[in-house]
């Protein structure tokens, strides 16, 4: 009988191991798949947060450019009620567009430096080429588009017809 007692891998005892490795492995994949799905709620909730954030964010910039603009705004409304026969109108619509270029300098906004410079282009946009000796080559000769960035980003190149 001693013999039997110090046997311990009986078959039955190897289907109970087994049984239980199987057990912990699928308890293990149990939590493994909860994780990932937490994971995933948490991931789409950030990305929703985000969105959220996102348009609210660009609702308050343009709620700022909004209100910088409104004088003008107002400042049109006035003109456009005024006679435009009178000497004043043309005096007002150029302090209406002198303000309005001040309200997006203020905000940024510059105009691209073109007549007369190298042509560049990530500033430049040639539409036309002319030959003419007073000008160096390559050189701006004409602006026909103004060109405009914000800070340091290119919204608009400058259309330009440039020296050979």
């Amino acid at each position: 009988m001693a013999a039997a007692e110090t046997e311990t891998n009986t078959p039955e005892t190897e289907v109970v191991e087994e049984l239980s490795a199987e057990q912990k492995l699928q308890n293990e994949l149990a939590e493994t798949k909860a994780k990932l799905l937490s994971l995933a709620a948490e991931f789409d909730n950030y990305q929703k947060r985000l969105a959220r954030e996102k348009e609210q964010l660009s609702a308050l910039v343009k709620a700022d450019v909004v209100k910088k603009l409104l004088p003008v705004v107002d400042n049109i409304a006035f003109a456009e009620n005024s006679d435009p026969a009178s000497a004043d109108y043309a005096k007002g619509l150029e302090m209406i567009i002198k303000q309005f270029k001040e309200s997006l300098e203020k905000m940024g906004l510059s105009m691209i430096e073109a007549k007369g410079q190298p042509f560049d282009p990530n500033f430049h946009e040639a539409v036309m080429h002319v030959e003419d000796e007073t000008l160096g080559e390559n050189e701006v000769a004409e602006v026909l588009q103004a060109g405009y960035k914000l800070g340091e980003t290119v919204l608009r190149p400058a259309m330009v017809k440039v020296a050979n």
